[in-house]
């Protein structure tokens, strides 16, 4: 087992063991690439997206949000050209009968390349598979994977099949009657409920451009390739802001958002060697400029967030398919035009990923007499699915009851957790596998003077303190100021 399936394999054990993910209809086998949030997994979720939604909305007067449904007319998904064009290119191979999409064949032998040093031939690999892309040329594709020698990495042969291409949209039916029924997408994309709901949004919020609509939910695609956990997903949740500015100044807003979202992921404590900017060389036909913020994953860079310039390209689709006007009149130069998009999409679940790769950590602990190890998750204390675990230090003696007063001094500003059962140490080590950054003990003390010992996650530093201080300490350590406060 290399390496990276190591690392990978012990988050995945990690995540099922405390709480934080599972496989959906685990009981029955399983569903492929479909995962259930557990009670942990469930608040980090939360955690995370409303420090997207407080940083993209409520910090910026001129961004306001929705909740746009995930059926839409199928008509929404013709305009906007997912009926004709949302597919990727499979190929498979014929030993193992597994099938792959050969652009992500080609890229990771590149990153290979990049890793080997082999920078030259990483840059004419991806310009090639570029412009195959580019001009949907299927047989080249296939001619780079024989190339470059790439083998299934189930079978380890090259008997592969062509190249096709696949549509990832789910369809159903709405009606109360088969026979009547129509045909209906489950969304692929949130970002369509967004200019559907242009007007609406700038009329009701008395918007005027530069403005800005956010939205987070559920999208589906059915990627045939689905992998690396919850990487890739066939339902999964995206927090995506779609700018609409003025014709020609899309490119200064480009450039304002591209650095906007790169703080904000910074900003969590994360270094800059762990983040990288990807240049889109083939575009989309959509945008006139994509970048992507790239995260260093144990299998290489991958994308995280996505930041585009979509033109007007999908207003003047929706205007044409729907015969309705999606204008909007500028006061300042007294004219009418179908606004420009600078759009940011962050998928949650990958964010999810991303920390816990980067929080968990197996720390080796020195004493005079022995070497202990712990599991630390080190998430920022404004994320952690829990914030405060309060332990009584014996089931008797009035210190439960003690121990859960202080919980309920607490539980309306934080998530807090109340924990009696095994040794301290073994409630500690259980907090700190899933983030907790403060445990409070009550014990016989703490009836005579009203104080309690207070832990600290990351340094294990324990100190005595005053019950009517811990309100104080708290607010101080785990408060939306402390991520919010960046600055461009």
């Amino acid at each position: 087992m290399s390496k990276q399936e190591e690392t990978l394999k012990k988050i995945i054990s990690h995540c099922k063991e405390y709480g934080f993910v599972f496989q959906s209809s685990e009981i029955y086998d399983g569903l492929s690439a479909v995962y259930d949030y557990g009670h942990n997994g469930t608040e980090l979720r939360k955690n995370i997206r409303e420090y997207w939604w407080k940083a993209m909305v409520q910090m910026h007067d001129n961004i306001v949000g929705i909740d746009s449904a995930i059926f839409m007319h199928p008509k929404v998904w013709k305009a906007s050209g997912h009926v004709d064009g949302f597919n990727d290119p499979m190929i498979d191979n014929k030993d193992s009968k597994k099938r792959y999409r050969a652009d992500q064949l080609l890229e990771d032998r590149i990153a290979k390349y990049e890793k080997d040093g082999k920078t030259d031939k990483a840059a004419g690999l991806q310009k090639a598979m570029d412009d195959a892309l580019e001009s949907n040329d299927l047989a080249a594709l296939k001619a780079l994977i024989e190339e470059n020698e790439i083998a299934c990495p189930i079978s380890g042969t090259r008997n592969w099949t062509e190249v096709r291409q696949f549509n990832l949209m789910y369809s159903t039916q709405m009606g109360s009657l088969a026979e009547d029924a129509d045909e209906v997408y489950l969304r692929p994309e949130t970002a369509q409920g967004i200019f559907v709901n242009f007007l609406n949004v700038q009329k009701t919020a008395r918007m005027k451009i530069p403005f800005g609509i956010a939205q987070t939910g559920k999208a589906f695609r059915n990627e045939i390739i689905a992998r690396q956990f919850i990487m890739r997903m066939r339902e999964f949740e995206q927090m995506e802001m779609q700018f609409f500015v003025r014709p020609g100044t899309e490119m200064e807003w480009f450039t304002y958002w591209k650095a906007y979202r790169m703080a904000w992921h910074k900003n969590l404590g994360i270094p800059d060697a762990k983040y990288r900017f990807h240049e889109h060389t083939k575009l989309a036909h959509y945008a006139n400029a994509a970048v992507d913020i790239e995260y260093d994953f144990p299998f290489g860079f991958k994308e995280v967030e996505g930041i585009h310039s979509r033109t007007d390209f999908d207003l003047k689709q929706h205007q044409e398919f729907s015969g309705k006007k999606l204008q909007y009149f500028d006061p300042e130069i007294n004219q009418n035009y179908v606004p420009y998009v600078v759009e940011t999409s962050i998928g949650l679940d990958r964010m999810f990923l991303l920390l816990m790769f980067h929080c968990l950590e197996e720390e080796t602990l020195e004493s005079e007499n022995q070497t202990d190890t712990r599991t630390v998750l080190r998430l920022p204390a404004i994320l952690a699915p829990v914030k405060l675990a309060v332990f009584p230090l014996v089931k008797k003696d009035g210190l439960p009851e003690k121990a859960k007063e202080i919980i309920d001094m607490f539980r309306f500003d934080y998530t807090c957790m109340y924990e009696e059962k095994d040794a301290i140490g073994k409630r500690y080590r259980r907090q700190d596998a899933i983030g907790t950054p403060f445990c409070v003990t009550v014990d016989y003390d703490t009836m005579e003077n009203n104080t309690v010992t207070l832990r600290y996650r990351d340094s294990m530093e324990q100190k005595r303190v005053a019950i009517d201080e811990l309100s104080t300490i708290l607010a101080d350590e785990i408060n939306w100021k402390k991520v919010l406060n960046f600055q461009l």
